[in-house]
């Protein structure tokens, strides 16, 4: 059909253009006709913050977590709970810009450039001289997507924005008497005997009948599912499978490597050393015309003792990080120096000592120490290297005009995927006992959500048809059909038998754990000295828990003790019950002058952040923040 359109194209235009053009006439044409209209999740100071933001700051949010831990589960990226994360991350930034609009705050050059050259993988691109490697620099913010304008006015932009809050967190002060009753609360010590009653104990107790497990098999069927599966079959189309189908000609590859022996070779290079006073050019006349007159001086020594070089840029040469080195800058190419100093140095033969040379920094005396001469690989030595490029490069080229052609086919011919794979030479792949969602260790096509959705849609599991092309990843379709599937059941009693006698036996050891530990704990708080099987007397606080159980270690910190001792009863699920003595309650340990001062410092660092979500809060109110879409159940904050 799609092809049949193509073949025809001018005919079908025309028949649209004749039955479109009388609807305008008629009905007028809507300001976003052809424009799709996003819905809006959000509103920030009369601003929406529509469905495609979202969706685009979500993608960006998700490939840069991807980047930094590939391993990480794909579905906890594409959780509801993630994405919301998202929104909300969204949604500040957008109040704190509108905060920064409104207070007038901005950064000035200065400010900009320093914070740049803050940046490690910045400040690694500066030159011995200090000037930075523009080609470098545009090469690294390019690697992100961006240009250097752009990549400046993110962190420009980002640095305004910063100040709406460090005004109000950096401002955080607390005093020692302030902090200590929160501090004196959270270091706390408590002396406790606890008996622990392990479910596993009671086990042995636990006789079940049929009926038992029949009954408790019933109650918890869901327990007892064996979730839906499917055996699939799935092709890929990506920049590999593209260029395995591409054949370079000979004449090609030699056109390539004449084109790019420039790149393809070492270029010359060049080990100077030098020795430089310094006067920048925005120095004073005087001050510039006293260092030439320096540099003239020891130029003249030179003259007399070439070998001397080293000692006298030791000595005089105001570059310290070369003259530790007796001015040595090491190899370097063209344009990684100032024009003047690098046409000084490409001009020197080896072992010469040059003249008196002027640059932006001061002036400079130059020897060159060695060259390296650049180097051409030739055309055999490069071959495979030069086919894989090319053969990449038409790959990339291609590719859009395959995709097209994989797209229409596994649309066109839904009932198999062997047309597809024929047409483009792919590999049809197979894997069984697949889910909605991806497995454990996962990979490509089958650990992407959105794939593993098309593939479980009603149209896949009721018809057997393929899949549309999925997008999943960079430059790489997939498409899959269902070959069998089995939909999510109640396995029969019989078969999990074993499985519900053990959950039967681990239900009911852990209530009578309880229920022993509840009584205990009744008979002991009435006579404290009937009370066995107490640990020995340990002392616990919350930094150092005695590898206890975080719930015995909250319920020994909730529990109020101004009557002691005090008892506390914790249940521990599966694991059984706990009954806790409290004996004594006791302040922190004494710290020492640095370790208070550590304390007061990580105290007045909470309070801030305290301050901060207050104050954050009262932005939202103020620039009428308003979520319009659903928070995720376990974001609840009932």
């Amino acid at each position: 059909m799609l092809e049949a359109i193509r073949k025809h194209s001018k005919i079908v235009m025309l028949l649209l253009f004749l039955l479109i053009i009388p609807s305008f006439v008629l009905v007028g044409v809507n300001r976003d006709y052809f424009s799709e209209k996003s819905p809006a999740v959000a509103r920030v100071d009369g601003h929406d913050i529509t469905q495609a933001d979202w969706d685009n700051a979500h993608k960006i949010e998700t490939d840069r977590i991807r980047a930094q831990a590939p391993s990480l589960d794909p579905k906890l990226l594409d959780s509801p709970q993630a994405r919301y994360a998202t929104l909300e991350r969204l949604v500040r930034e957008r109040v704190l810009q509108a905060a920064a609009q409104q207070m007038h705050l901005v950064t000035s050059d200065s400010r900009l450039a320093r914070s740049l050259q803050e940046i490690p993988a910045i400040a690694a691109l500066k030159r011995p001289d200090g000037s930075l490697d523009a080609a470098a620099y545009r090469a690294l913010v390019g690697a992100q997507g961006m240009t250097p304008e752009g990549f400046e006015a993110m962190v420009r932009r980002d640095l305004s924005v910063n100040q709406v809050m460090a005004g109000v967190m950096g401002s955080a002060f607390a005093t020692p008497a302030q902090a200590k009753p929160a501090l004196d609360a959270l270091l706390q010590r408590r002396e406790v005997q606890i008996a622990h009653l392990d479910a596993a104990d009671f086990a042995s107790r636990v006789t079940p009948s049929d009926a038992d497990l029949q009954a408790y098999y019933k109650a918890h069927a869901s327990q007892f599912q064996q979730p839906e599966q499917a055996s699939v079959e799935y092709v890929v189309l990506d920049l590999d499978s593209v260029a395995s189908s591409i054949s370079v000609s000979e004449d090609d590859l030699r056109s390539y490597y004449q084109e790019n022996l420039a790149r393809l070779g070492s270029k010359e290079e060049r080990r100077a050393r030098h020795i430089l006073l310094q006067a920048p050019k925005d120095a004073p006349p005087a001050e510039r015309a006293k260092a030439k007159a320096r540099a003239e001086e020891l130029l003249a020594q030179l003259r007399q003792n070439p070998a001397g070089f080293a000692e006298l840029a030791k000595k005089y040469s105001d570059d310290k990080s070369s003259a530790a080195n007796g001015g040595d800058l090491g190899y370097f190419a063209r344009g990684a120096m100032v024009k003047p100093f690098e046409d000084a140095v490409f001009a020197l033969k080896k072992g010469e000592i040059s003249g008196v040379v002027e640059s932006d920094f001061g002036y400079h005396i130059i020897e060159l120490a060695d060259v390296k001469p650049s180097k051409v690989p030739s055309f055999d030595e490069l071959r495979p290297k030069l086919e894989a490029e090319l053969r990449q490069q038409q790959a990339q080229r291609k590719f859009a005009e395959v995709a097209e052609t994989f797209s229409n086919t596994v649309y066109e011919q839904p009932d198999s995927l062997q047309a597809v794979a024929d047409k483009l030479k792919l590999k049809i792949q197979t894997a069984t006992g697949l889910s909605r969602t991806p497995a454990a260790g996962a990979s490509g096509p089958l650990a992407n959500a959105k794939f593993l959705a098309a593939l479980f849609s009603a149209d896949a599991i009721e018809k057997k048809h393929n899949t549309e092309a999925i997008e999943v990843g960079p430059s790489q379709l997939a498409a899959g059909r269902i070959q069998t599937y089995t939909p999510a059941q109640t396995l029969p009693f019989e078969q999990v038998r074993v499985q519900v006698q053990k959950r039967y036996i681990a239900d009911k050891a852990a209530e009578l754990a309880r229920k022993e530990g509840e009584a205990r704990l009744a008979a002991w708080k009435a006579k404290p000295d009937g009370a066995t099987g107490l640990s020995e007397p340990m002392l616990l606080s919350r930094e150092q828990p005695q590898n206890q159980p975080q719930a015995i270690v909250d319920a020994i910190f909730s529990a109020r003790a101004e009557s002691l001792p005090a008892w506390v009863g914790v249940a521990l699920g599966a694991q059984g019950y706990a009954i806790v003595k409290i004996n004594a309650v006791k302040p922190p340990e004494p710290a020492d002058a640095q370790a208070a001062r550590q304390l007061l410092a990580q105290f007045t660092q909470w309070w801030g952040s305290a301050e901060g979500m207050a104050y954050y809060e009262w932005l939202k109110t103020k620039f009428k923040v308003q979520i319009k879409a659903p928070r995720p159940e376990t974001f609840s904050q009932g």
